[in-house]
């Protein structure tokens, strides 16, 4: 039987690591004899990931555009066209009869090569703000794989199929034994648990209000379990205590998700789509550092639904307090948000990808 063979790139963030990871990790399942290579941007967190879960990735030069230090982009045009030709000599290796492009800077040029040298190619889109790089690669792409009704409006219609965000395969497991999930944290089961998720490199805003209403989650009997990022753990590893869990980074998160009562997150899509499974009360603060804003999107897409809370980082000192005191005294909201959030949950969203990518061959 001919072996089929799959290039999959993205990466950057998370938000776009691990929805690649579980499409891989679904055509393995489903075809074991698979070839799935990863394609990312060299010096990126993907280069560390990508190789944890068992798969071979190669490292195109590019860094996409910097839009506030604008002098940064001097390199950029050599970039790109060093990362096409390498996108080329990639394809000329692997030849795959699909490539699947998540989102990041790598998975520009490897579409737009794909498209070029006759492979079929695969878009997920995860936000509902759709990024210009895969606005731009929608009218060749044989299917574009979206997570929101109405995205017509950036990609052609007959194209689209929504399918939902993939999520790491645990996650469907996160109603597990909440006793076991508080032990593996060393968290107290007569306490309520909060936990804060401010993306897999750390969000600084996010971390100094957390560091500054320690003392509020305290007074409202809430012990705290914050993931506040590699890049702020040294400055954030001294305030662990018995009620509050420090960590860098968690690669746990069926235990996470099952520990908490109520949580605080960036509002990437990848992590909103995991939020929609886990079904409970959530804070989301979007990031105003990314690309068109779209974190703020899916931020308002879930508020204008009442199946999260929103607040925006430039209003986080002036309002946390009263926004997470009214939540958690209230049961009756907790319960709102829980069951609105929870119909947006696509579980099977990897799955449908994975037939999607097997029908366009």
């Amino acid at each position: 039987m001919k072996t089929k063979r799959y290039i999959i790139s993205g990466g950057g963030t998370g938000g776009h690591i691990y929805p690649a990871i579980a499409i891989a990790n679904k055509i393995k399942e489903v075809e074991p004899n698979a070839l799935v290579v990863f394609v990312g941007a060299m010096g990126k967190m993907e280069m560390e990931k990508v190789p944890q879960e068992g798969y071979k990735i190669h490292g195109l030069w590019i860094t996409g555009i910097q839009r506030k230090q604008w002098w940064r982009n001097v390199w950029f045009p050599l970039q790109l066209w060093v990362s096409f030709l390498q996108a080329s000599f990639l394809w000329l290796k692997h030849r795959p009869h699909v490539i699947v492009g998540t989102g990041g800077f790598a998975s520009g040029p490897m579409l737009f090569v794909g498209n070029l040298l006759g492979s079929k190619t695969l878009i997920q889109e995860q936000n509902s703000y759709a990024g210009i790089t895969n606005r731009l690669l929608g009218s060749k792409a044989n299917v574009i794989a979206v997570s929101y009704a109405g995205m017509e409006k950036y990609f052609p219609k007959e194209k689209l199929v929504l399918t939902g965000n993939p999520v790491r395969g645990n996650l469907l497991e996160v109603r597990a034994n909440k006793k076991e999930a508080l032990s593996f944290f060393k968290l107290n089961p007569s306490e309520k648990t909060v936990i804060v998720l401010g993306g897999s490199l750390g969000a600084q805003k996010v971390n100094e209000m957390i560091a500054d209403h320690l003392p509020l989650f305290a007074s409202l009997g809430y012990q705290l379990l914050w993931q506040c990022g590699k890049l702020y753990y040294d400055k954030y590893k001294d305030y662990a205590s018995a009620s509050v869990k420090v960590f860098p980074f968690v690669r746990e998160m069926n235990h996470l998700y099952t520990a908490a009562d109520v949580l605080i997150s960036r509002a990437g899509a990848a992590s909103i789509s995991e939020l929609c499974l886990v079904g409970k009360p959530v804070i989301l603060i979007p990031s105003p550092n990314v690309a068109e804003n779209h974190q703020f999107h899916n931020a308002r897409s879930l508020e204008l639904k009442d199946a999260a809370l929103m607040i925006e980082e430039k209003d986080l000192n002036k309002v946390f307090k009263e926004v997470f005191t009214g939540l958690v005294v209230s049961s009756e909201k907790q319960e709102i948000l829980s069951k609105n959030i929870q119909k947006l949950a696509q579980p099977k969203a990897t799955e449908e990808i994975v037939k999607h990518i097997e029908a366009i061959q």
